[in-house]
């Protein structure tokens, strides 16, 4: 009988979480009694000797940033794994699969990829003279596996819900479901998945929250890419986790859309132990969203950032501030706008330097007009490279990214940073920026590591690994 390979399981970066994807593809092997290893390279460090005995090796590539920390680690693997099957799986796999290539990569995975990682699998072992395609996209149903968990560090070593300023929680990492109903043109999910998205089964979830709980976890972070693309099944998963765990609280990411279209699900989300909702928020310029497709306007914004305060939840708004479109007068609005909202306190730094980022497969580059405003694709950074039609829009997103990256380092606040950003989008301008209020500081709950998937990586990123 043919020797089962040694696999190996790699996640470069997710968020700075226990990843659902690595863990998925790990249960679906082990169910067919697979030796398999996971490494997460956001806390662990990649040794040699883990590397050489691997017969088999996946990176999971679910964001912009995890594929540009694979590309520095690909020749240490190929150096110490020269005859390792290397296979890569998650949105940027099949996307960059010309360039993985190059690296020594065979194989690329995209969507609902664990029937085609366990068909390579039992293909490297000899257990199959069936041919496989090296790259493939499934979006089809699949049998959802209770995640292997077991193989990674403890939760205590990831991510924190950071609470009152300073308390830490130690933070579990849930999907309920993958994939999106919804196309938006500078979402990586769209290309992949084309407005289609798969639920993981109740029974499945709850099982996994429970695993989690018992490894410690005081926070669930639900990882879709919008929880409320099936409402229903929502709903029903928080009722039965506040019935089994009262005391456990959890975050989800919900579009504006949806926070209006299921307004009356929002009481439900504060009473199971709902602390705060990431929306996907990117403009307030019209036009703008307009271009990016998301499904909502300015006014949208604002009606439902109302909705979510006055059932006594906290948003986290996310942003695309720089764009092709974007002007110094129009980043100076997006600022306004966030005073006169009151969310000075709740939008993480990073996300007032966000340049846009356009992989290849966006579906921005189906945008009339568009490519006439971008240059050619950069194989390094994995992305098409633009320059704003004003030098002065693309100095002024060096030097935010700058503020904020002092700020990280030195631990101002939230508020001290937005006003040194004000301060500088006026200097940009020549301008004399307008004294902000003096409030009181505001501490609202926030996870440890807050990043953007659809973003480029910060200096940090790259250098920590």
């Amino acid at each position: 009988m043919p020797k089962k390979p040694s696999i190996l399981l790699i996640s470069p970066y997710d968020l700075g979480r226990q990843s659902f994807a690595l863990t998925q593809a790990a249960a679906w092997l082990k169910d067919n009694n697979f030796n398999v290893e996971q490494l997460d390279l956001s806390v662990q460090k990649m040794s040699g000797a883990r590397l050489e005995k691997a017969d088999l090796i996946g990176l999971y590539l679910g964001m912009h940033t995890s594929t540009r920390i694979a590309l520095k680690a690909l020749p240490k693997i190929k150096h110490h794994a020269p005859n390792a099957t290397l296979f890569s799986f998650g949105l940027y796999a099949p996307l960059n699969q010309d360039i993985l290539a190059q690296y020594g990569v065979r194989y690329f995975f995209g969507g609902e990829s664990e029937p085609d990682i366990l068909q390579l699998a039992k293909q490297v072992a000899g257990l199959t003279n069936e041919s496989m395609r090296r790259s493939i996209v499934r979006t089809e149903k699949i049998d959802f596996k209770l995640p292997a968990r077991d193989g990674l560090p403890p939760l205590s070593k990831y991510t924190k819900l950071i609470q009152n300023g300073q308390e830490e929680k130690t933070l579990g990492f849930i999907e309920t479901s993958r994939g999106c109903k919804y196309i938006c043109r500078h979402c990586p999910v769209t290309p992949i998945y084309k407005g289609r998205f798969r639920i993981v089964p109740f029974d499945i979830v709850m099982q996994d929250i429970e695993q989690q709980v018992v490894m410690g976890a005081e926070h669930i972070s639900f990882g879709d890419p919008d929880f409320f693309n099936g409402p229903t099944h929502a709903r029903k998963i928080i009722l039965a986790m506040h019935k089994q765990y009262p005391a456990l609280t959890f975050d989800a990411t919900i579009k504006i859309e949806h926070i209006l279209k299921h307004r009356e699900l929002l009481m439900i989300l504060k009473e199971t132990g709902c602390l705060f909702i990431t929306c996907a928020v990117e403009s307030f310029d019209d036009d703008i969203l307009l271009k990016l497709d998301k499904g909502h306007t300015r006014e949208d914004t604002i009606n439902a950032i109302a909705l979510i305060k006055q059932a006594g939840i906290t948003i986290s708004p996310t942003f695309v501030p720089f764009s092709p479109w974007t002007g110094l007068q129009s980043y100076r609005d997006l600022l306004q706008n966030i005073i006169n909202l009151d969310l000075i306190n709740e939008v993480a730094p990073i996300h007032l330097a966000i340049r846009l980022l356009i992989p290849n497969g966006s579906y921005l580059l189906d945008l009339p007009g568009f490519t006439e405003l971008i240059g050619h694709f950069d194989r390094d950074t994995l992305g098409y490279q633009w320059k704003h039609a004003d030098r002065a829009v693309d100095k002024l997103q060096l030097d935010i990214m700058d503020v904020v990256e002092h700020a990280d380092k030195h631990g101002l606040s939230r508020q001290q940073t937005f006003s040194n950003i004000w301060a500088k989008t006026h200097q940009a301008l020549n301008l004399t920026a307008p004294e902000l209020a003096v409030t009181q500081p505001k501490h609202v709950p926030h996870l440890s590591e807050a990043w953007y998937c659809c973003a480029e990586p910060t200096n940090e990123h790259i250098n920590s690994f």
